[in-house]
């Protein structure tokens, strides 16, 4: 009965994933443009954790209850958890206050890890979940390349500056007639992996020599 229901939450959450790219393919209405992600980006932020620290059988997901991309990016993590051995926790926090509390409970158990995904919670407050993962000793993929400048660990997100250099085919190809609806909403094509070794040290990790040369910024 268990192996059904979890089988069936899987097709569920595969099928919600679907419908998502689907709309984004063909956005209708008078509107498109482009995304500040994709959401297959969470299963690379799973296995970047794994691969920074290979002991982690448990990962934390903070997030924003209230963002309705959590469930495209929840998903796109669920399809590549059970491969990499690691269950998934999901945590909400909307100010500090329950972000400590949510991120100070998980870190009880042993072999942990953080993922935080982007919202508004998470950047109002990425001073305090940097410094809760420190205390804690819990290795943590963040989104955006400024949580790692501000002591996190490691980030894998799209580049900032590259949605504003292709937004400006589409503004030609609408201001020469195309319709909106015709145009699929684009995902990034560019990211940035960027990681802070000064952290890694502090957290008694050693970054493989592989992923060092995969990075486009090392912080020392």
């Amino acid at each position: 009965m268990l192996y059904v229901l979890s089988s069936y939450r899987r097709r569920a959450r595969s099928d919600r994933l679907r419908q998502v790219r689907a709309s984004l393919a063909r956005p209708g209405g008078n509107a498109t443009g482009l995304t500040w992600f994709e959401y297959g980006i969470s299963a690379k932020w799973l296995e970047l954790l794994k691969q920074i620290d290979p002991r982690v059988t448990r990962a934390a997901v903070l997030r924003d209850p209230a963002n309705p991309a959590g469930i495209g990016l929840s998903a796109a993590m669920q399809g590549v958890a059970p491969l990499l051995g690691v269950e998934l926790v999901p945590l909400g926090g909307s100010d500090a206050p329950e972000i400590e509390r949510a991120i100070t409970a998980f870190a009880r158990s042993s072999n942990s890890g953080l993922i935080v995904t982007l919202g508004a919670p998470t950047i109002a407050h990425r001073g305090l979940i940097i410094a809760l993962a420190g205390r804690h000793r819990l290795p943590a993929v963040y989104p955006a390349r400024y949580f790692v400048t501000a002591g996190g660990l490691i980030s894998y997100g799209p580049d900032p500056i590259d949605p504003f250099r292709r937004a400006a085919s589409y503004v030609d190809r609408i201001l020469n007639g195309e319709k909106p609806a015709d145009l699929p909403v684009q995902a990034p094509t560019k990211y940035k992996l960027v990681i802070n070794l000064k952290t890694a040290k502090a957290l008694s990790l050693e970054v493989p020599t592989t992923l060092l040369a995969r990075a486009d910024e090392v912080i020392e």
